[in-house]
């Protein structure tokens, strides 16, 4: 090698570990910068949140203006329309995935359903609210509960679908060919080798949706709305129903430091909730890979 060829090489060489390293230093410098706003955001929500915490948060009902009173009845709405949501749209989501990865994986109208599922995925909950609202709330002259289950339902949908499909082509080939050799139909080979192999991942994908709606305000608004009291009646759901998120809206924008106690504990409780959820999600993606 001559010595002008050596010093190229040598300044190749350093012009490439001087640019590895700046991209390192510009990695580890954003990574921190996002670190700190996000210690600093779940460091307030901890001071002012736990303050706030009391046994009559899950007791009692949201207060008037200017009065003690707690959140069980945002609590409670809260839990029944997402449940209702995640019961309705995660059949819809599964059997939808499961359509793209097992039936119609290269077809037509599964490109058109791909297509269709990413931009519902990614469109704005407040979109889905006024869709749902002129859908649902507008025909049926009010607001109500089955309208904010409606709209939560629609964000659940397509989470479930991105994430049924991709688990169950996960699902090795093979698999599948042994158990058609064996005679078994395909709806057999689906229920009893790619769900159950591909069963961990959906679950996953359910949970992460479950996340996804906890902290939904926007839908709620234009569909349930809210609702200082509560009722177990099986009119309930017929008439508009207090959730967490909104009556943190609610609470955070008014003037008296009691409800500005209250969103407090609010927040709290979702960000807990929505933190014990990804580490579940997590749990079942580490014990999928072993």
């Amino acid at each position: 090698m001559t010595v002008a060829a050596s010093r190229t090489s040598k300044m190749l060489y350093f012009r490439r570990r001087l640019a590895n390293t700046v991209f390192i230093v510009l990695s580890t410098c954003a990574a921190i910068f996002g670190l700190v706003w996000l210690t600093f955001i779940l460091g307030g929500l901890l001071v002012d949140g736990v303050s706030a915490l009391s046994p009559t948060l899950f007791t009692e009902i949201t207060p008037p203006p200017g009065s003690k009173g707690g959140l069980a009845n945002a609590i409670g709405g809260s839990i029944l329309m997402s449940l209702i949501a995640v019961l309705v749209g995660t059949p819809i989501g599964l059997f939808a995935g499961t359509y793209l990865a097992e039936y119609a994986r290269h077809s037509r109208l599964a490109f058109v359903v791909r297509f269709v599922n990413d931009i519902l995925l990614s469109a704005p909950s407040i979109v889905i609210g006024l869709f749902v609202y002129e859908l649902v709330v507008v025909r049926m002259g009010h607001f109500s509960g089955w309208a904010g289950a409606a709209a939560l339902a629609v964000i659940v949908i397509p989470v479930v679908v991105r994430t049924t499909e991709n688990m169950l082509l996960l699902v090795p080939n093979g698999l599948r060919e042994a158990a058609s050799a064996l005679g078994a139909p395909q709806n057999f080979v689906i229920k009893l080798v790619t769900w159950k192999a591909a069963r961990a991942g959906i679950i996953t994908g359910i949970l992460l949706a479950v996340a996804r709606i906890s902290g939904e305000t926007a839908p709620l608004l234009f569909t349930a709305l809210g609702n200082s009291g509560w009722s177990w009646d099986a009119s309930a759901m017929n008439q508009p129903m207090a959730s967490l998120p909104a009556v943190i809206y609610t609470f955070a924008t008014g003037p008296y430091e009691d409800q500005h106690s209250l969103a407090w504990a609010g927040a709290l409780l979702i960000t807990a909730t929505v933190l014990v959820l990804s580490i579940l999600a997590r749990l079942l993606e580490n014990k999928k890979r072993t």
